[in-house]
């Protein structure tokens, strides 16, 4: 199991499908890393065979790039539907990685997301946890995606 290829594979399917858009990775950080810059992130709780979650750690003109697209319009400001859009991609990213997870024997749970606004904030938690953090380019602008589990 490639928890780095699986991630970027998950992510690329989603955009791809569900927004006509291509990715390009930029970087996969395993291990401890330092601040994401986010102003929203949404992330999905995982449980039975692998514990932990996953997040969507955006800027806010990816937020509203991705939103506008969903959309079909321009996006002004973060708002509720900003928070389900983000909230939507943590959704179908975590449930491709279910998904792969399956093929490799591993049975998971997904929660439902939850989302934050703001800059600057932490998670703690899972202390032992495997940390694998893709970071993907779009339309020049960066996001990332986060997978903390055991």
């Amino acid at each position: 199991m490639n928890v780095g290829q699986d991630i970027i594979d998950s992510t690329k399917e989603v955009f791809s499908t569900m927004l006509m858009i291509e990715l390009e990775v930029v970087e996969v950080i395993e291990g401890r890393g330092g601040d994401i810059p986010a102003n929203i992130t949404s992330m999905i709780g995982l449980g039975k065979d692998i514990r932990g979650m996953l997040a969507v750690h955006c800027p806010a003109a990816v937020a509203k790039g991705i939103t506008g697209t969903f959309l079909g319009m321009e996006v002004e400001e973060i708002g509720e539907d900003v928070k389900d859009a983000i909230g939507e991609i943590a959704n179908m990213v975590a449930g491709n990685l279910k998904v792969s997870f399956a093929e490799a024997g591993k049975d998971i749970e997904l929660a439902i997301p939850t989302t934050i606004i703001g800059e600057s904030f932490r998670t703690s938690g899972m202390s032992g946890a495997q940390r694998v953090v893709v970071q993907f380019s779009m339309n020049d602008d960066l996001f990332m995606i986060e997978l903390k589990f055991r």
